[in-house]
C-alpha cells in the first residue's frame, strides 16, 4: 500500500506545537503508544510541518525530527488595531507561500493544531483540493479554529461540550481528547527522581508557569515557600528571567525543564500551575492532581478559566480565584489537600486522560483518506 504523506501546521506557542507533534508521532509510527487502540493502522505516514518563520516553531519541530517549512504569519485579533492591516498582508503572503509548499510536496491531507499561523496553510490546502483536518484543544474554539472549520473535512475537539460552538459542522466533529506526546506515556517516576536528585521522601510539588515562566506564580511560590517546604519538595520551573530563591534539599528551582519533563511530571505528587490545555492533559495522562491558577484578564479570551473549570468539575483539580490568592486562602486550600484527597483527585485526573487522542486522530485521518470519504 502506498505510504501517505501528511502536512501538519500550527504554532505560535508550545500549546499548539506539542500536541501536533503528538499526532505526527502517531502518524509516523502507529501503535507505538502504551494506550491501546493505535494498532489498526496498516502503515505509517511521512510528515512535514508548515509553521511561522519567526518564534519557537522551527526549533521545536525540527528537534522532533520533522521537516519544517517557514511561512509568513499574521496574528488574528478580535479588536481594532492598525496592526490588523499589516498582519492581513502577512496572512495573504503566508497563503501563497503555503500554496507553493503544498504544490511542491503534494500531501494527501493537512492537519492543523491551530494558532494564528494555521489559517493560511488551511486555506491554501483547501484551495488546492487537499483535505483539511483540524483540532481544538480548548473548551471554546479560538478564532483560528472557527475559520479553519470552514475548510475542514474533519474537526476534532477535546471536550464534547465544544460541539455546541460549532453546530453548523456537527457531522464533521469527533471528540478525541487532547493529543499528548508519546514520551508522557513512556515516562518513569524513578527517572524523574534521579534527574531531580531527590534524597527525601516528602511528596513532590511541581510548580509550572509555562516555558517562559509566569510572574504571578513565581512570586506566589516564593512567598509561600516557608510553609510549603516543611511538607513538600518543591520543584519549580521558573523561566529564564526570574531570580529564584536559593536552592535547597526541599526547593529545586529550574529555569526550564525540557526533555526530562515527562519524567519530572511522573515523579510529582501535585502540580501547581496555569491551565493551558497542554499542561492539563499531560497531567491527566499521568493521573496528576492539580491546583490551578488560570490566566485571566487583558490579553486572554478566558480559555484557561474555562479549561480549569472542566477539570474542577471532574474532581481532578482545585482552582484558585484572584480573591483567594489575595487573601492568603489559596495557600490554605493547597495545604488542605492531604494524601486521601490527592489520591481521589489523581483518580479523577487519570480518568480524564484515558483516551489516546493522538492515535485516535491519526487513525481517523488515515481511515478517511483510505476510504476517500468524510470523517468516519
Amino acid at each position: 500500500m502506498v505510504m501517505l504523506k501528511i502536512a501538519l501546521t500550527g504554532g505560535g506557542t508550545g500549546g499548539h506545537i506539542y500536541p501536533g507533534i503528538a499526532v505526527a508521532e502517531a502518524l509516523i509510527a502507529p501503535g507505538a503508544a502504551e494506550n491501546k487502540g493505535a494498532g489498526d493502522q496498516e502503515s505509517g505516514a511521512r510528515v512535514f510541518w508548515i509553521g511561522s518563520r519567526k518564534g519557537m516553531d522551527r526549533s521545536i519541530v525540527e528537534e522532533a525530527g520533522i521537516s519544517f517549512y517557514g511561512v509568513p504569519a499574521g496574528k488574528l485579533r478580535r479588536y481594532l488595531s492598525f496592526k490588523n492591516v499589516l498582519d492581513l498582508f502577512r496572512v495573504l503572503s503566508g497563503f501563497f507561500a503555503s500554496r507553493r509548499v503544498l504544490k511542491k510536496e503534494k500531501p494527501s491531507a493537512l492537519f492543523s493544531k491551530g494558532g494564528f499561523v494555521s489559517v493560511a496553510p488551511c486555506a491554501a490546502a483547501w484551495s488546492l483540493g487537499i483535505p483539511v483536518f483540524t483540532h481544538e484543544s480548548d473548551l471554546s474554539p479560538g478564532l483560528a479554529t472557527r475559520i479553519n472549520a470552514r475548510f475542514a473535512r474533519g474537526i476534532f475537539i477535546a471536550y464534547a461540550e465544544t460541539a455546541r460552538y460549532l453546530t453548523k459542522y456537527a457531522s464533521r466533529i469527533r471528540v478525541s481528547g487532547n493529543p499528548v506526546r508519546r514520551a508522557f506515556f513512556q515516562s518513569s517516576r524513578e527517572a524523574g527522581r534521579a534527574f531531580l536528585g531527590l534524597s527525601n521522601n516528602k511528596p513532590v510539588l511541581l510548580v509550572l508557569g509555562g516555558s517562559q515562566g509566569a510572574l504571578e506564580i513565581n512570586e506566589l511560590t516564593a512567598a509561600w515557600l516557608p510553609r510549603l517546604v516543611p511538607r513538600f519538595t518543591v520543584v519549580h520551573q521558573t523561566g529564564g528571567a526570574w531570580k529564584a530563591p536559593a536552592a535547597s534539599e526541599s526547593y529545586k528551582p529550574l529555569p526550564y525543564i525540557k526533555q526530562e519533563m515527562p519524567h519530572v511530571l511522573a515523579a510529582s505528587d501535585l502540580v501547581l500551575g496555569r491551565s493551558g490545555a497542554g499542561t492539563l492533559w499531560e497531567c491527566a495522562v499521568l493521573g496528576r492532581p492539580m491546583v490551578l491558577i488560570p490566566l485571566r484578564g487583558r490579553g486572554t479570551r478566558g480559555d484557561q478559566v474555562e479549561n480549569a473549570d472542566v477539570f474542577r468539575k471532574a474532581g481532578a483539580a482545585v482552582v484558585l480565584s484572584p480573591e483567594e490568592l489575595g487573601s492568603g486562602q489559596g495557600l490554605s486550600r493547597l495545604l488542605e489537600l492531604d494524601a486521601g484527597k490527592l489520591d481521589a483527585m489523581a483518580a479523577c485526573s487519570r480518568n480524564m486522560g484515558r483516551t489516546d487522542a493522538a492515535a485516535f486522530i491519526a487513525e481517523t485521518i488515515v481511515s478517511s483518506l483510505r476510504g476517500g470519504g468524510d470523517v468516519p
